[in-house]
Formats: structure tokens, C-alpha cells, sequence
């Protein structure tokens, strides 16, 4: 004997199934015709300066300091520390965001080139390089 009363364990999603799809068509129209938006630029009256060419200390094998100004050309200058320091003041003065590389024999000691970045940080050097040589294969 069957009962007529029996309870339905399917869910019927063909409806759910059609309504997505009308979903998709809405959407698959409409995104076309939208416009993104457009963001108005503040506009400013001068360009922003070029940074400064910067300075070199070198570091040579004997530890001798010599000091490269790329703004005045490609001549290297022996300096001592005390010079090093009054030539980064002074120049801390004029161009307080000035730029300074440093490129070291390859045979100096670790601590002499952290000496030299030491020096740098005491005159409040901002932008602070280490020049590198490209390996060539």
C-alpha cells in the first residue's frame, strides 16, 4: 500500500536557472553603456625641479677618500675626512636633498665603507648610494 502524502526531497532550481540568465542579459547590455569615471588632475604652474647630480665618494684601496662632483664634470678630488664633512655641509646648505653615491674598491673592508656611510648620516644626508659594476658575462 502507498501513501499518497509523501514528502518531496527535490528542489526544483529550473526557475532560479532562469531568472540568472535574465540577470546575465540585463547586465551583459547595460555594461556597455556605462561611462568610468573621469578624475580631474590638480594642474600645477611649474614642473618639479630636476634632482641634482650627485656626488661620489670614493673609497681607494689605500682608504684615501676622494670626492667626485658630477655636476662640475667627471674630476675626482683627494679629500680628507674633515674636508669630506665641511665640503657635505656646505652643500647640505645649498641643496638639502643633494644625492651622494658611494663607490668603494671591491678590496676595501666592509667597516671602512660603513665608516664612510656613518659620516653621511651625521651630516643628515637623506639619499644615500652604493655604485655597483654591472658583471659581464
Amino acid at each position: 500500500m502507498r501513501t499518497k502524502n509523501r514528502l518531496m526531497n527535490d528542489i526544483n532550481v529550473v526557475p532560479y536557472i532562469d531568472v540568472m540568465l535574465v540577470l546575465l542579459v540585463i547586465f551583459m547590455v547595460t555594461a556597455p553603456m556605462m561611462n568610468p569615471g573621469q578624475v580631474d588632475l590638480p594642474q600645477v604652474s611649474q614642473s618639479s625641479a630636476p634632482s641634482p647630480a650627485p656626488l661620489e665618494v670614493i673609497i681607494k684601496k689605500d682608504n684615501s677618500l676622494a670626492l667626485r662632483d658630477h655636476s662640475k664634470g667627471d674630476e675626482e678630488t683627494g679629500v680628507s675626512r674633515e674636508e669630506l664633512v665641511s665640503i657635505l655641509k656646505s652643500r647640505q646648505e645649498l641643496l638639502p636633498e643633494q644625492p651622494v653615491v658611494i663607490s668603494a674598491d671591491k678590496s676595501v673592508r666592509y667597516e671602512e665603507v660603513i665608516n664612510v656611510m656613518d659620516v653621511l648620516q651625521q651630516q643628515h644626508i637623506k639619499k644615500v648610494g652604493l655604485l655597483t659594476q654591472a658583471k659581464t658575462k
